[in-house]
């Protein structure tokens, strides 16, 4: 495998992840809300790791030539982002403590993958940039190889990323809950107007 073109998705997967969007929001809520923010990356990350075993076994690419499973997914990725920007401006998050019971651990967990499984700046980044970086003729590992390489890569990208994010809102927004509502308001906002765009961008190529 070719190790520019590693780095080269390594430098644009780190500017893809480092863009607030629907994980940062989740991460920033669950540290406020003093719950496990570890348990919830790992379900992100989890999410992410779906996304990467169905790309290498070749449904990425079934996917990328169906207009039609595309469209459905990516309105219901949109529908998603939607219901959730709508939830945070709602009730947006401020600092408190921690509910620490096995359920709620599995609840963060459940509800972070399902995030990052349905977000549709993961379905793009997996059916549009990531194939631009393989090499389909006379690479030493074969593209389900490559594939689950580069995967493995923004999985790990995502981790350190969001486990940053949360140590710092809990250090940065803790004894700010002004702030901390205006940074989450701001974060629901982001995913509303993300998740409008996808949906009518997808809907209008019908």
């Amino acid at each position: 495998m070719d190790s520019g073109l590693l780095f080269s998705f390594l430098a644009v997967d780190l500017l893809l992840v480092c863009v607030p969007g629907a994980d940062w929001a989740y991460v920033i809520a669950t540290a406020l809300r003093g719950r496990s923010v570890p348990r919830a990356v790992a379900g992100l990350v989890c999410g992410y790791a779906l996304h990467t075993v169905l790309a290498a076994a070749g449904l990425a690419v079934l996917v990328a030539g169906s207009p039609r499973l595309l469209t459905a997914l990516t309105v219901a990725g949109s529908g998603y982002l939607l219901w959730l920007g709508w939830g945070v401006l709602r009730r947006p998050a401020v600092p408190e403590a921690g509910d620490e019971t096995p359920d709620a651990d599995r609840r963060l967990f459940l509800r972070g993958a399902t995030i990052s499984g349905l977000n549709p700046k993961g379905l793009l980044l997996y059916l549009s940039v990531l194939p631009q970086f393989l090499t389909l003729r006379g690479a030493r590992l074969p593209v389900p190889a490559q594939t689950a390489a580069m995967g493995l890569l923004h999985m790990a990208c995502c981790a350190a990323v969001y486990l940053t994010v949360g140590a710092l809102s809990r250090v940065l927004l803790a004894a700010r809950p002004v702030a901390a509502r205006a940074v989450t308001r701001t974060s629901g906002a982001a995913m509303l107007g993300i998740g409008a765009f996808l949906l009518v961008e997808r809907l209008a190529t019908l």
